[in-house]
C-alpha cells in the first residue's frame, strides 16, 4: 500500500511544525505522499490560516514540491471549513471540507474544543438531545457535500471526539445510526472521499480512528471510497495508528483506498 497522508497542518494555521520539518519526517517515516491542508482563512476561528499568510503557503508548499520532488510527491490541499472561505482547484490540487461549528439555534460554536464545552453545547444549544445536536452537525455537512470543489470529507463523526466512553450518546444507538447513514448516502453518491481520521488518537481523545468501525462497515458494503489520514499537528505523530487503522479498514470489508497522484485520485488496492 503506498503510504500516504493528505491532511496536514503546519504553523500557518494551528499546526507545530514548518512544512518543510513536516516533510523531512514524512520522507523518514517512508512516505510516498504528502499533501497539506491549512484550515482555509474563516471568521472567528483562532485555529485557521490568516488571510495574509495564504499567499505565503502556497509558495511554500510549491518550494518544498519541487526541493524534494525525487523523494515524495507533495501536494497542496486546503482544510475548507463549511463556514469558510470557498476555495477551487484552480489553485489547490484537493480541498479537505469540514465541519468545526453547529448552528444552535441562536449561534455557531465550536464542538471540538473541550468536552465540557460540547457538553455544554449539547445542554443549552439543544436541550441536552443529542440527536438533534447531530441532526445540525450533518446539516452543516451538506454544505460541503453539496460544492463540487470539495474532493474528502474530513472526519465524518467529530461530534463523537469526547464519547468514546459513550456518556453521550451509545455508539449503536439505531436513531443516532440512521442520521450517520443518511448523510452518508448523500456523499457517497456525490462521489466524495471519506478520511479515516486517526488526529484524535495523536492528540490523546480517542482510541479509536474516525469514523466509527460500524460506519466504516457501512461505507464499505455501500462502495463507499475512503483515504487514510492522520490530520497531522505534530510531525511526530504523522503516521500515528496507521498500522492498526490498516487493519481496521481491512476487517470493514474494505479492498481499496483512494490514492492522490498526479492526474488526481485513483482507487489502489490494498
Amino acid at each position: 500500500m503506498i503510504k500516504q497522508n493528505l491532511h496536514t497542518h503546519s504553523i500557518f494555521c494551528d499546526g507545530n511544525d514548518t512544512i518543510e520539518e513536516m516533510v523531512e519526517m514524512a520522507i523518514a517515516k517512508n512516505f510516498k505522499v504528502l499533501g497539506f491542508s491549512s484550515h482555509g482563512p474563516f471568521v472567528d476561528d483562532e485555529c485557521s490560516m490568516p488571510m495574509e499568510k495564504l499567499d505565503d503557503y502556497i509558495k511554500e508548499v510549491k518550494r518544498v514540491k519541487q526541493k524534494y520532488a525525487d523523494k515524495i510527491k507533495i501536494y497542496l490541499g486546503i482544510e475548507e471549513d463549511a463556514l469558510g472561505i470557498k476555495f477551487n482547484h484552480d489553485t489547490f490540487d484537493y480541498i479537505i471540507g469540514s465541519v468545526h461549528k453547529v448552528f444552535d439555534g441562536k449561534k455557531y460554536q465550536t464542538i471540538d474544543y473541550r468536552k465540557d464545552i460540547t457538553n455544554k453545547i449539547i445542554l443549552e444549544g439543544y436541550n441536552g438531545n443529542y440527536l438533534e445536536f447531530a441532526g445540525s452537525y450533518f446539516r452543516e455537512m451538506e454544505k460541503l457535500i453539496n460544492d463540487p470543489q470539495v474532493d474528502i470529507i474530513g472526519h465524518f463523526d467529530l461530534i463523537q471526539k469526547y464519547n468514546e466512553d459513550e456518556s453521550m450518546i451509545a455508539f449503536d444507538n439505531l436513531a443516532y445510526l440512521e442520521l450517520c447513514y443518511k448523510i452518508l448516502d448523500k456523499i457517497i453518491a456525490a462521489n466524495k472521499i471519506i478520511e479515516v481520521n486517526t488526529g484524535a488518537i495523536a492528540r490523546g481523545y480517542r482510541s479509536k480512528p474516525y469514523p466509527h468501525e460500524l460506519l466504516l462497515a457501512y461505507i464499505a458494503k455501500n462502495k463507499g471510497m475512503i483515504c487514510l489520514n492522520s490530520d497531522c499537528h505534530d510531525r511526530n505523530y504523522l503516521d500515528c495508528y496507521y498500522d492498526e487503522s490498516m487493519q481496521l479498514i481491512k476487517n470493514c470489508d474494505f479492498d481499496s483506498m483512494m490514492i492522490l497522484d498526479d492526474d488526481g485520485f485513483k482507487k489502489t488496492a490494498i
